[in-house]
């Protein structure tokens, strides 16, 4: 399993290396700057500026020098914060990213796995076509339109929840965005999870359980649910970092003092640094997500570990 670990390791860096080489210089040739604003700055503060931040240096050198910050744990500064370096607003927002996208996560995986096998036991029946109609919606209907609407039927006019906000970080006012990033993921694990478990049930290994009598319940639970398994925990990597990614615009349409909300504003004020760490902090977080989930992989199926 170690060797297994490391191999998935090392075949991740080039991976790194590229997507951080192309967010860089994507980043610095595109038009405008961090020190663009309606009146012009003089001449003499921008150069100033330009020269703290190193911008005036050559931009294979500005590259050489972010990539040696990287290798120390350095993120580099806010071009716009002054009183906060990227790392430090990154680790601010984190907690309130990872709680969010977390939650989604166990939510998603519970409900779309016992949906799927709720879906395979009672293959095409009422309950079965109910599921996948539901299903349906949230995959097909995006979750910047499922926010507003939630909030406006069990917030304003019901007034069950609130509509944003984080508050003291109680389950109020998480349920709203935890089920809208939640929705469609439950979904596409749902279908996975049901076209998985009819595979499995319909195997040698399983007949034979049936004849000895064992019941349903402890047949699923015992002898399907681990193999049926496989195909959902090779989704459940790219799921957990579209569901921290994807919480950009849940955190903005909520309120959310997460990363999101500060990638955003890092963008609409063209920081340079704070973009570029938080794309590179997204993309090793993704990076080890994925490494985890070929792990699970290879310890529910053996034979992955020697490919």
């Amino acid at each position: 399993m170690l060797s297994f670990a490391l191999r998935r390791l090392l075949t991740a860096i080039p991976v790194v290396l590229i997507a951080v080489t192309a967010c860089f210089f994507i980043l610095r040739l595109a038009p405008g700057g961090p020190f663009d604003q309606e009146r012009a700055l003089p001449p003499d503060i921008l150069a100033n500026l330009r020269a703290y931040y190193h911008l005036d240096q050559p931009l294979f050198a500005q590259y050489l020098s972010y990539l040696a910050g990287l290798v120390r744990g350095d993120l580099g500064p806010s071009f716009v914060t002054k009183d906060f370096t990227v790392a430090e607003q990154i680790a601010i927002g984190l907690p309130y990213t990872l709680i969010l996208g977390g939650a989604a996560l166990i939510v998603a995986t519970l409900i779309g796995v016992a949906a799927g096998i709720f879906g395979a036991l009672y293959q095409n029946r009422a309950g079965d076509y109910a599921i996948a109609a539901v299903i349906m919606i949230g995959v097909v209907v995006p979750n910047f339109l499922v926010a507003p609407i939630l909030q406006l039927v069990f917030g304003i006019q019901l007034g069950w929840l609130p509509v944003g906000g984080w508050g003291d970080g109680s389950w109020p006012f998480l349920v709203l965005p935890v089920f809208v990033l939640a929705f469609p993921h439950a979904g596409r694990i749902s279908r996975l999870m049901r076209g998985s478990m009819i595979e499995v049930l319909n195997a040698n290994f399983i007949r034979t359980a049936r004849a000895k009598g064992i019941g349903a319940r402890r047949m699923v639970m015992r002898h399907a649910l681990k193999p049926a398994l496989t195909p959902v925990v090779s989704y459940l990597g790219p799921a957990a970092g579209y569901l921290l990614t994807g919480s950009i615009v849940i955190e903005e349409i909520f309120g959310i003092p997460g990363i999101g909300r500060y990638f955003i504003q890092a963008a609409l004020n063209r920081d340079y640094g704070m973009v570029l760490g938080t794309v590179v902090f997204y993309m090793l977080l993704i990076v080890l997500l994925n490494l985890l989930v070929d792990l699970a992989y290879a310890w529910l199926d053996p034979r992955v570990r020697t490919r």
